[in-house]
């Protein structure tokens, strides 16, 4: 393969999204059902190309969600090796607003640490769960289903 210039081996493309581990003041995280696949994920999407990875947290979690957020700090950086997205996910407080639904999302609900174990695949799970964890950020690969184990 060669790139765009004709010149030698292309480069990967890679999608960078963003997330936010929205933590409420007795310990339950802020989580959607996905309208597409009805699967309960954290709130989160593509950064676009303008904005800083904290406005794109901010943006993402209102649009989903209706929670306006303050983001505290870096918790992860996970990466789906299969279809190359990289998600940088935030520690977030909520500052307002109120849930309701989206075109992206089914249901917002505030879920304890052990109901984002039950109800969450693992490599959504461990995103929140990473988030309770001072000594971050993690930095984990996975496939779109299961953790690919750390050297």
């Amino acid at each position: 393969m060669s790139n765009s210039t004709g010149d030698g081996p292309s480069t990967p493309l890679h999608s960078v999204s963003v997330a936010g581990a929205v933590i409420d003041e007795s310990g339950r995280f802020l989580v959607i059902r996905r309208a597409d696949n009805g699967r309960w994920e954290l709130p989160g999407g593509v950064l676009e190309l303008a904005e800083t990875p904290e406005d794109g947290v901010c943006r993402e979690v209102w649009e989903e969600t209706g929670i306006h957020v303050e983001v505290d700090r870096l918790t992860g950086v996970y990466k789906n090796t299969t279809r190359g997205v990289v998600a940088l996910v935030f520690r977030c407080k909520p500052s307002g607003g109120t849930e309701r639904p989206s075109p992206e999302s089914t249901e917002v609900a505030w879920l304890t640490p052990e109901e984002v174990s039950e109800r969450m695949g693992e490599v959504y799970a461990v995103r929140l769960l990473d988030a309770l964890d001072p000594y971050t950020p993690y930095v984990r690969s996975h496939d779109g289903h299961h953790l690919t184990p750390t050297r």
